[in-house]
């Protein structure tokens, strides 16, 4: 198949793909169209169906995967594909692995690395929390471990909450090796368990979208409460070190304008702050960068807040 990130205008296009979103609308005119979200495992197109009552036009819903015949244009700076045909695929002509966006990297082994880094937790209460979530906890385990860490900014792939976690606890890990007042133990158990309120935040793929829950409470005050709700089982739990763990997942984003309800009061608190920023900053300018290998300069990111350059490479790294 023809994967989206290799679109370019005047491309003719006849292939299948997951609709996204799909709605009808008016031209300004009153004449009815139809706005659809094209996606695939590299990524979503926005796409036109100018005449959606023509005899090739089939019907199909959200969260169907489509064939559609059409063309690439380019409106206002970005791709979209104007449908001329579409219907809905048979359960024979595709292979879902195409159209959902995966981590390039094994479940299996990022989750053995995350929990190598909970078995390396001497606090035993800590520990007992986080076997309850990773280990113990089969169902939840299996969600976190299939759910992005965002429905577009970074990581918005199957697997990317995971991923961000392990690299997230890894930052973490190297500030308590080289700042030794840092709590290891309640610094590594933070950044397990900071994002874990967005598997239901978001909803699965191939949906990925907010939830009621996550839109009304969002993620960072639902982890606060699933950490809450695992410690009143946990007899031995000290409530202070309860109360310091609870505000580092609260402070997590750093800022009161970033959506933390307080800003970080303990050392480690500001660490998780910094190790989350920086991974998630890190990750949104890779997956920029990836979606057009030829661009030296790829526009001003709102995330980053700065036009975005690759870097250039001298003759050794080019061999």
């Amino acid at each position: 198949m023809r994967y989206i990130n290799t679109f370019e205008e005047g491309l003719q296009v006849k292939d299948i793909y997951l609709c996204k979103k799909c709605n009808r609308a008016q031209t300004k005119t009153g004449n009815p169209y139809m706005n659809v979200i094209l996606q695939d495992k590299s990524g979503t197109v926005d796409a036109k169906i100018w005449e959606p009552d023509s005899p090739g036009i089939g019907e199909f819903e959200e969260l169907e995967y489509i064939w559609v015949m059409g063309e690439v244009t380019v409106y206002n700076g970005k791709n979209q594909v104007t449908i001329r045909q579409a219907r809905r695929a048979a359960v024979d002509e595709f292979d879902p692995a195409d159209y959902m966006p995966t981590s390039a990297r094994m479940t299996d082994d990022m989750l053995a690395q995350l929990r190598s880094y909970i078995e390396s937790v001497r606090a035993d209460y800590m520990k007992k929390l986080l076997n309850h979530f990773f280990v113990e906890d089969k169902e939840f385990c299996r969600a976190f471990c299939n759910h992005s860490a965002a429905k577009s900014v970074h990581h918005g792939f199957i697997g990317g909450l995971l991923e961000h976690t392990l690299s997230v606890t890894g930052i973490c890990d190297y500030y308590a090796q080289n700042y030794s007042f840092l709590d290891r133990d309640l610094l590594l158990t933070a950044a397990i368990c900071h994002d874990i309120g967005k598997v239901r935040e978001l909803s699965p793929f191939p949906k990925n979208d907010y939830t009621d829950e996550g839109q009304l409470l969002g993620h960072i005050m639902i982890g606060a409460e699933m950490v809450r709700d695992a410690i009143r089982e946990i007899d031995d739990f000290p409530e202070i070190k309860a109360n310091e763990l609870l505000h580092c997942i609260l402070s997590h984003h750093g800022q009161l304008e970033f959506g933390s309800p307080k800003k970080p009061a303990i050392a480690e608190a500001l660490a998780l702050s910094f190790a989350d920023n920086t991974d998630a900053k890190l990750e949104t300018i890779r997956e920029a960068l990836a979606k057009d290998p030829s661009l030296k300069w790829q526009g001003f990111n709102r995330y980053i807040d700065s036009n975005i350059r690759r870097t250039s490479m001298d003759a050794s790294d080019m061999g």
